[in-house]
């Protein structure tokens, strides 16, 4: 059994993806980009947001600055909240908690966005730790932020870690920090994504995630 789990949040224990897809249109509308496919904008959800301006629309590092406070003028009081909790997941907490597993999450959105996200939906009682990104993005790689958990919960010993994830950038972090992985097809990734990034285990549901985690069938 692994005893410590670290959670992905966006794509793994809730659906982000109405409030997101709305908070980045709301940001291209400032530099005259009109979007009418929203799911043309489900790849911001999971890499830093800084980063998906760049790449995605070859914003410079100014405009990308720019651009994610104008994000956050949405997100901060709406888009964080049109969001949803993946059906299973609190009983998949649940039953990892009363198996005494470690449970921590790292997720590349700033730490006070996840934590009110998790008070919303009152599942923070689970985490005995919130690692996120730092507004000002001095923090956003996801294997900084794994090693920030792994570091505020005492974990010594990596192959008793596992991340769980919906993207490439979850897997390929665990890699960097030395943990092992669960990709989670109920996300935002594919399966081929998370194959290619290279997950120890695929999840089609939240159930498999104490089953690969503990070794039990749910």
């Amino acid at each position: 059994m692994y005893q410590t789990v670290l959670f992905d949040l966006d794509g793994t224990l809730t659906d982000p993806g109405v409030g997101i897809t709305n908070s980045v249109a709301y940001a291209l509308e400032k530099y005259g980009i009109h979007n009418t496919d929203r799911s043309q904008l489900y790849k911001f959800i999971g890499p830093p947001l800084r980063d998906s301006f760049e790449q995605f629309y070859g914003f410079s590092k100014e405009q990308a600055e720019e651009a994610t406070a104008y994000y956050r003028e949405y997100y901060k009081d709406k888009g964080i909240y049109e969001n949803r909790l993946y059906q299973g997941i609190p009983e998949v907490l649940q039953m990892l908690a009363d198996a005494e597993a470690t449970l921590l999450v790292a997720t590349s959105k700033p730490e006070q966005f996840a934590c009110r996200i998790l008070d919303y939906f009152s599942i923070r009682k689970y985490f005995t730790y919130v690692a996120g990104a730092t507004m000002d993005g001095s923090r956003s790689k996801k294997s900084e932020i794994i090693e920030d958990a792994l570091r505020a919960g005492n974990i010594s010993d990596l192959s008793s870690a596992i991340m769980v994830g919906d993207r490439e950038y979850d897997i390929f972090g665990a890699r960097q920090a030395g943990i092992a992985s669960i990709g989670v097809l109920f996300g935002y990734g594919s399966k081929e994504e998370l194959v290619a990034a290279g997950a120890d285990y695929l999840a089609m549901q939240p159930a498999e995630i104490h089953t690969f985690v503990t070794g039990q069938k749910s």
